[in-house]
């Protein structure tokens, strides 16, 4: 046997002995049950779940955010109507045991067009959240960390920043045209540089301390510098930023549908469902009540979510 396979077989023997799902293996990897977790280890999760309870913006939002999501995903099996049904004979029927939202001018049901707007939403919000992290992450770590980039990718970041999110939004999809992909699109690029200017910062005070510059005084290649020793410093922030960009985005994307830009008008969304209904305030206001309270309440549990996490996760804030 090779060297090489002596000690990787080594260090899977030593993952094997260590904590897995709370318990532990025996360090002879015999078959015995999982020992108990230590004190050490309980001791840890009733750490977490005290911090938890301290910041009951964390469970607030993420069990208004969880029934958001459940909603989404269980929303065929919770709706007994088709969003895209057209029944002209129920036009602006007020909520009732059959009807639970009502339904709007084409006599559609509110309240299935509610739950599957959501679907929608949060799949632009997660998508435009996921890639504004990772494209501004990446360019982020290079203009702090590489000081020739960082003149260039900061101009270019700046003269985005300069026009209105929304307004730049607009002007995208419009050389694109009407779709999902399109605003997922339109919305990582209006969102992608205050990321950078994130990460940037974090970066640069990250550059000039001892333990990046003695990784790079013992010959470690910079990539290794930027994936082992200044990513892992970015995470907390980063975690709190997509919070609020995704809170961001799923409110854009009910303004672009709102406008006419967004999703499809085909398309059971949240901003499509307000922007029909705008003539019909006064005498169906439940076509516009039902879809804006779960915009707003999705927002709302989105940023108290944020601000949980950027409570829980800075030290400074932690201690008080």
């Amino acid at each position: 046997m090779r060297r090489e396979e002596i000690v990787e077989q080594g260090n899977r023997e030593h993952t094997r002995a260590t904590s897995v799902a709370g318990g532990r293996i025996p360090r002879d990897g015999s078959s015995r049950a999982l020992l108990p977790p230590s004190p050490l280890e309980r001791r840890w999760w009733a750490q977490q779940w005290f911090l938890l309870r301290r910041h009951k913006q964390i469970l607030i939002g993420g069990a208004i955010l969880l029934v958001m999501i459940l909603s989404a995903v269980l929303a065929a099996v919770i709706t007994t109507n088709s969003p895209t049904l057209i029944n002209g004979y129920v036009r602006l029927r007020a909520p009732n045991e059959y009807y639970f939202f009502g339904t709007d001018n084409q006599g559609r049901d509110v309240y299935s067009r509610t739950v599957y707007g959501a679907r929608l939403s949060l799949q632009v919000g997660f998508l435009t959240s996921a890639l504004t992290i990772v494209c501004g992450t990446l360019v982020g770590m290079i203009a702090g960390y590489y000081r020739r980039t960082e003149g260039v990718i900061m101009r270019i970041t700046d003269g985005m920043m300069a026009f209105p999110g929304i307004i730049l939004a607009i002007g995208i999809m419009a050389v694109r045209g009407p779709s999902v992909s399109n605003v997922v699109i339109a919305l990582t690029i209006v969102s992608t540089p205050r990321v950078v200017r994130l990460v940037r910062s974090v970066v640069m005070g990250l550059r000039e301390s001892p333990m990046v510059e003695a990784a790079i005084a013992t010959g470690n290649p910079n990539s290794r510098v930027l994936w082992r020793h200044i990513l892992p410093n970015i995470v907390s922030p980063l975690i709190v930023q997509a919070s609020f960009v995704f809170a961001e985005a799923v409110l854009a994307e009910a303004a672009l549908s709102f406008l006419g830009a967004g999703a499809p008008p085909e398309i059971p969304s949240w901003g499509n469902m307000l922007a029909d209904s705008k003539n019909l305030l006064r005498q169906a206001p439940w076509t516009m009540f039902f879809p804006g309270a779960a915009l707003a309440l999705t927002v709302f549990a989105l940023n108290l979510l944020g601000d949980g996490l950027r409570d829980l996760l800075d030290p400074r804030l932690r201690q008080r």
